[in-house]
């Protein structure tokens, strides 16, 4: 059941040139917390207290990790934290994608993220920030939106979305 969502998490999260460690998705996912609620009649788990999950150099850190499971055989997953983050090797890179929000949502039917509340992703040495961030994979498309002044953060201060893109041939940029 995990093993759709958390491909499927980080997969969405990259563009076509980022993705993620492929040698993960064959790892045995390992869940740590404090405790979990599984209902199998609802396809329900529910994994609360010091959430980290952990698949190959896939890591995935929050408070609360709910993972369902729709009729059609879907999976959806919800990290709740303050904040919940991600961080992943990228395939043939010795680089890592990681991200933070105060929740992240995959949409398996959709193939579709969000990163909600003081959202950052970063790749490489480039980053975005924004207080909502989605990806589409099936689309290929994203959208990055400030919050405006009630979602300022240190790094957007305004709360504007704020992206650092290093130029392609930056001496060492891998």
């Amino acid at each position: 059941m995990f093993r759709i969502f958390v491909i499927s998490l980080l997969l969405a999260l990259l563009s076509s040139q980022a993705w993620a460690e492929k040698a993960d998705r064959d790892k045995p996912i390992e869940i740590e917390a404090d405790t979990v609620t599984s209902n199998d009649a609802k396809k329900t788990s529910i994994y609360s207290g010091n959430v980290v999950l952990t698949q190959g150099t896939l890591r995935i850190k929050g408070d609360k990790l709910v993972v369902r499971e729709d009729t059609a055989g879907f999976q959806h997953g919800t990290s709740y934290g303050n904040p919940t983050s991600f961080r992943q090797k990228r395939e043939g890179k010795d680089e890592y994608i990681e991200g933070s929000g105060q929740r992240i949502e995959y949409d398996g039917r959709m193939d579709k993220v969000q990163l909600f509340t003081k959202a950052w992703v970063k790749r490489g040495n480039d980053i975005v920030h924004g207080d909502y961030i989605m990806y589409d994979a099936n689309a290929e498309y994203s959208e990055v939106i400030g919050g405006g002044p009630k979602s300022a953060t240190p790094a957007t201060p305004g709360g504007r979305v704020k992206a650092i893109i290093q130029p392609k041939n930056q001496p060492g940029s891998k």
